[in-house]
């Protein structure tokens, strides 16, 4: 009957202990990611297109190429996924064997008085010998203790830490999108603002050539010193403002020296074409596609998936664990008897099955904890797909919108072009007034800039919407990432990303 009960002894440990545990919260329901984008879609995806393609401007790729390289922030990135791959490390050795080696002496002189002491001086270990006053004791073991991972806490924790090994890498990529965007955003700034420079100098000189006629019409006394001083004033006020403009100059190429990781340099470009520059046709695809498409999606998943490995590593405290400790080694008072076998061979063997029986109020709250950061996780998961849907939609109405408007510009700008030709002409005969002549230049100039500002987001708008698609990315797991891993680690396969409505909700067992 001993053996059976013996037998029953971890059964009952078991269901004693799994007593307790806390019901998991479930999460609310998903709303379903809609079939297109509001009516938008399209058979191909310029996420697919690589951003050499994409951009088609040489000066602008070896910029983002030099970025890629020396950007500060990624290479913090970088570390960070070392971090990550230093946790895996440490997770996939949590499981395995502890072996430890090691060797000691010491002296030990017990009392007569005591039963040691009388042992020593009176049982010989040999015919003959007695143990010596004091005694030496000279060791040399190995060690073992070991936890049977019997309900995979510890492989779960290691799959954990490989998951967010995995979300770490998909971060770094979508700063890639992010990096890959602002160098093209900043680069079209210096082009508008080189225009804003190229309109001023058109208008300036508009603007001398009619204080100019404003001067020989008064020497003619056809006209008054007001006319003169209202073209002078607007030749200042222009020339003032090309300094500005300089200014934004600088700090833009700046902007693109900072994210280029180097010092501020010149930035090499050309802005001839810039109303006619036109970029990669944008195909937006089908909503589903951003779940895969998208590195902030990825890693929103595999942040999902650690933890709900983290729920599994926390309800597995609630059961037994099995803990196996031997050693063996050898002994002796005196080091020519240390390596004699058997006499001075050592060893003992132990397995300790203990589980929580009473106050298990940590690991119930760590276990709820876990369920909440699931939660979090889950509703994280959610609230990234909407965003990147949301983006979406508001860049790609911004793309179509702001080419209307630019359309709409350049026809208000041919008139405004046509009137400050008549109205020169007009107030060079006497027929109209200097404020005429005035405030058409000046009307010409503003819209010039607005065509200008219009054009620059209408590029920052495609530059956005293919970013938002997930355009500009790099494989998010390189080589030199999978030989950095600990050796013997498997990266975890993950299944393509989930569709909105089969999000893992947490549910109870």
């Amino acid at each position: 009957m001993n053996h059976l009960r013996w037998a029953w002894t971890p059964v009952f440990a078991l269901l004693l202990s799994s007593c307790g545990i806390p019901q998991l919260r479930s999460a609310d329901p998903v709303r379903e990611l809609p079939e297109s984008f509001n009516g938008m879609d399209s058979a191909e995806n310029s996420s697919e297109v690589g951003f050499t393609e994409f951009f088609d401007d040489p000066i602008l790729t070896s910029l983002v190429d030099e970025a890629l390289q020396g950007n500060l922030n990624l290479k913090i990135l970088h570390e960070d996924i070392e971090i990550a791959n230093n946790e895996i490390l440490g997770r996939s050795g949590a499981y395995l064997p502890f072996v430890t080696i090691g060797g000691g002496a010491g002296l030990d002189k017990p009392s007569a008085f005591t039963r040691a002491g009388a042992v020593d001086n009176n049982v010989p270990f040999a015919t003959g010998q007695y143990l010596p006053t004091p005694l030496p004791d000279f060791l040399g073991a190995a060690d073992l203790s070991w936890q049977i991972d019997i309900w995979r806490q510890l492989r779960n924790a290691r799959d954990a830490a490989a998951f967010r090994w995995l979300g770490t890498a998909e971060g770094r990529t979508y700063v890639i999108t992010r990096l890959t965007a602002e160098v093209a955003e900043n680069y079209y700034t210096l082009l508008a603002l080189d225009k804003r420079l190229e309109n001023l100098d058109r208008t300036i000189g508009l603007m001398e050539q009619s204080l100019k006629m404003s001067i020989s019409k008064k020497d003619a006394g056809q006209g008054t010193e007001l006319a003169v001083q209202r073209f002078l004033a607007e030749v200042r006020k222009n020339q003032s403002e090309k300094l500005i403009i300089n200014q934004d100059i600088i700090q833009t190429e700046n902007r693109i020296n900072f994210l280029l990781g180097r010092y501020p340099q010149p930035i090499d470009r050309r802005s001839e074409n810039f109303f006619d520059l036109n970029l990669h046709a944008l195909n937006l695809g089908v909503p589903a596609q951003l779940l895969q498409n998208r590195p902030d999606v990825r890693q929103a998943e595999r942040e999902l998936v650690a933890a709900g490995l983290d729920i599994k590593v926390a309800r597995a405290r609630f059961y037994p664990r099995l803990n196996i400790t031997s050693g063996v080694g050898w002994e002796a008072f005196n080091t020519k008897y240390l390596l004699t076998t058997p006499e001075s061979l050592v060893y003992y063997v132990a397995g300790d099955l203990v589980a929580p029986l009473i106050n298990k109020r940590a690991i119930q709250a760590d276990y709820k904890n876990a369920n909440a950061r699931q939660l979090q996780a889950c509703y994280n998961y959610q609230r990234v797909v909407l965003n990147a849907f949301t983006e979406v939609i508001n860049r790609v109405n911004m793309v179509q919108n702001y080419s209307k408007s630019i359309e709409i510009k350049k026809q208000q700008i041919d008139a405004l072009e046509a009137s400050v030709v008549n109205a020169t002409k007009l107030f060079e005969n006497a027929q109209v007034e200097y404020m005429d002549v005035l405030f058409a230049q000046r009307d010409m100039r503003d819209a010039r800039m607005v065509l200008i500002d219009t054009k620059k987001e209408q590029l920052s708008a495609i530059v956005n919407t293919y970013q938002a698609l997930g355009g500009g990315a790099l494989p998010s797991i390189t080589t030199d990432d999978l030989d950095a891993l600990p050796a013997g680690t498997a990266v975890p396969e993950v299944a393509p990303t989930l569709p909105m409505e089969e999000l893992p909700v947490p549910a109870n067992p």
